[in-house]
């Protein structure tokens, strides 16, 4: 596991599969923005308290989508802790275990990527206690509004939280090797495509990813160049 302080706020967790961003209000308030695989609620109370903050405090976990490295841990740390589930209102069934997923859409050279990556734990069925819809607002970081960007998954989100300047893309993006481009493995490729243009419409200095390295300042900047990028092709 790492720890990186992106701003007070803002600590990014890297855990062993997986990537956990927690946000820290000025009451104290916790909110955690996805939770790792299976297995990372032990290493995820261990950041909580290696940033000073108790474990307890955790009031809301938010998942972009339900993929096994965002929402593998969420029911362990919602039953531990107590803490509110927030997904979108067309993920919530899928994250419960009620619904099946829809498969990928893989291309030649993403199917070679996936056929090489390590088999994952499966996310355990988790409870959803609130479901929300696109321009819904969460009530940290002076308001986050919820941005249903469907392509990844049918309800993938991400959050734009206008008055931080912060942007969590959730899969939708990634930022590998200073590159930052359109996400892989979408259940429809063109739709991740034009959510993935919303995203670089938005207004964030800081940028969080689902995969790869934050971008603390000029985010939306490097968005926009990447939509640029895909319009040569």
């Amino acid at each position: 596991m790492e720890i990186t302080r992106i701003r007070p706020e803002l600590t990014v967790v890297t855990l062993d599969f997986g990537t956990a961003y927690l946000w820290r209000d000025e009451d104290g308030a916790l909110t955690l923005v996805d939770t790792g695989i299976a297995g990372q609620a032990d290493a995820i109370e261990e950041a909580v308290r290696a940033v000073g903050s108790d474990p307890a405090a955790l009031r809301r976990i938010v998942l972009t989508h339900h993929h096994e490295d965002h929402a593998g841990s969420a029911a362990e740390l919602a039953r531990r802790l107590g803490a509110e589930v927030t997904a979108h209102r067309l993920e919530a069934p899928v994250v419960r275990g009620e619904q099946e997923p829809r498969p990928f859409a893989l291309s030649p050279f993403e199917q070679e990527l996936r056929d090489a990556l390590p088999a994952l734990p499966p996310a355990p069925p988790c409870r959803v206690d609130r479901e929300v819809a696109d321009g819904e607002v969460l009530d940290f970081g002076g308001g986050a509004v919820v941005v249903h960007v469907p392509g990844h998954t049918d309800g993938s989100i991400a959050l734009h939280l206008p008055e931080s300047g912060v942007l969590f893309t959730g899969d939708l993006a990634a930022n590998v090797g200073n590159r930052t481009t359109p996400g892989v493995f979408n259940t429809d490729p063109a739709l991740a495509l034009e959510s993935f243009r919303r995203l670089a419409a938005l207004e964030a200095d800081s940028v969080l990813f689902g995969h790869g390295e934050p971008i603390a300042q000029g985010g939306s900047a490097a968005l926009r160049r990447a939509v640029e990028q895909l319009g040569e092709h």
